[in-house]
């Protein structure tokens, strides 16, 4: 009687899975052919707007749109990094132009808002769309409804449609320039560091700087080493400068940072090889390797399957100075000297550091601040002996003595090179304008 009452239990078991199953497979097939696009008209020219603005808001300005890109990695997709409200938008739908039979088909979009929102109402969201599969648009329009009247939607470039071939071993992408920054000679420190290491291309999601800090951006640019992305955030939320919500009325923490950052991998996923993440104040150095390249090839050696690699984070002072490459002509430049910023704060108990990354652009899906938050392949911390990130700012331990931080002279091994190409792009920009 007992075994037979174990049979019957078993089996109504099996019967519960195997129905519940069948149910979540009809809804995940009645959801994907919900996203399916559908010929709504026929016969007509693509016509519209198109979009030029890094940010475009859309109608009701509760949804705004970067820039839309490519994305065959898991099914045909058009992938739009994008802000929008985390609870008051709800549908938006891609209408896809074909040329040249003129059909116009209309998807319903999946809203992904990221993870890391941080407490803001507003987030940086990866809105998704499945494309037609006899098409190859070049061009996506969102509107809230799958009607209305396509020849009144901005229209946004498909950005990543051709794979191209790598131009570029590192980009280093900087978000967000703001507070009219005037870190004038740490920031071409920083630039020059990073061409030493081995970065071709810096992209800067520019916010604003001082009229100095334009002429050193003009020159970098003529140079070819910085592409800069405008970016009016403020002209559309209230930000706020802190990277949590405050409870005081702001829209999006820290000038839309974890947006650009988005943004920034999937501009560069066709172009670059690597990308690097940090701020201007930031720079991985190798303690192992004499340059990033050599560094990456050995991290990717023992880390086969590794896409993200993160550095951690260590604060050198800008209060505690060293004697050493007090340098004349620098003295009238704003900003901080790190040659002479050579001691670092010590680990604080219980406290991890925070850490930033040179990823690989094509396997990242979602990136934050300090970690991705969903890619393909793992990732690998790196150990401090390998590299650290220089971090030279405002001490976080502001009462310890100078005796018991960490004197640490690694940045000096590049000072020879370091200092004359300094004086090359002061020569040219800064000390030129102050004759």
């Amino acid at each position: 009687m007992l075994c037979a009452a174990k049979k019957s239990y078993f089996a109504a078991a099996v019967c519960i899975i195997t129905v519940t199953s069948m149910l979540a497979v009809s809804y995940l097939r009645l959801q994907r052919l919900s996203h399916q696009p559908k010929v709504i008209q026929e016969g007509r020219r693509c016509r519209g707007r198109i979009a030029n603005s890094t940010i475009t808001a859309l109608k009701g300005n509760k949804t705004f749109i970067i820039s839309p890109y490519f994305d065959d990695r898991e099914s045909k997709v058009t992938r739009l990094i994008g802000i929008v409200h985390h609870e008051d938008v709800k549908q938006l739908y891609c209408w896809f132009c074909c040329q040249p039979n003129g059909k116009i088909y209309v998807s319903k979009a999946k809203i992904d808002v990221h993870s890391d929102r941080f407490g803001f109402p507003y987030g940086a969201s990866d809105i998704i769309c499945l494309e037609p599969e006899n098409c190859d648009p070049t061009h996506v329009s969102i509107h809230h409804s799958p009607h209305g009247n396509i020849d009144q939607l901005p229209r946004f470039e498909i950005k990543n449609r051709k794979a191209e071939t790598f131009s570029v071993d590192f980009t280093v992408c900087i978000s967000a320039m703001f507070g009219n920054y005037n870190n004038v000679l740490q920031f071409i420190q920083s630039m020059e560091m990073y061409k030493i290491l081995g970065v071709q291309k810096v992209v800067i999601y520019k916010n604003n700087c001082s009229h100095l800090m334009e002429k050193v951006l003009k020159f970098y640019i003529e140079e070819g080493t910085v592409e800069i992305i405008p970016w009016p955030i403020n002209s559309h939320l209230r930000v706020s400068s802190e990277w949590h919500f405050m409870q005081d009325g702001t829209h999006i923490g820290y000038y839309g940072q974890i947006t650009a950052l988005n943004d920034c991998i999937y501009r560069n996923m066709e172009r670059s090889k690597f990308v690097v993440l940090n701020d201007a104040d930031e720079i991985i150095l190798p303690l192992k390797h004499p340059n990033w390249k050599t560094m990456m090839n050995s991290l990717q050696e023992q880390n086969p399957g590794t896409s993200v690699f993160l550095f951690e984070n260590h604060i050198f002072p800008e209060t505690i100075s060293s004697h050493m490459f007090n340098i004349s002509s620098w003295n009238t430049v704003p900003g901080v000297n790190i040659l002479q910023h050579v001691y670092r704060e010590p680990d604080r108990k219980d406290v991890i550091n925070p850490r930033k990354m040179i990823v690989d652009p094509r396997k990242v899906i979602q990136t934050s601040v300090h970690s991705v938050l969903r890619a393909y392949g793992n990732s690998a911390n790196v150990p401090m002996d390998v590299a650290l990130i220089y971090h030279c700012r405002k001490a976080l331990q502001r009462d310890l003595p100078r005796e018991s931080l960490i004197r640490d002279t690694t940045l000096w091994r590049y000072n020879s090179s370091l200092i004359m190409n300094v004086n090359k792009v002061l020569s040219q920009t800064v000390l030129q304008a102050q004759k």
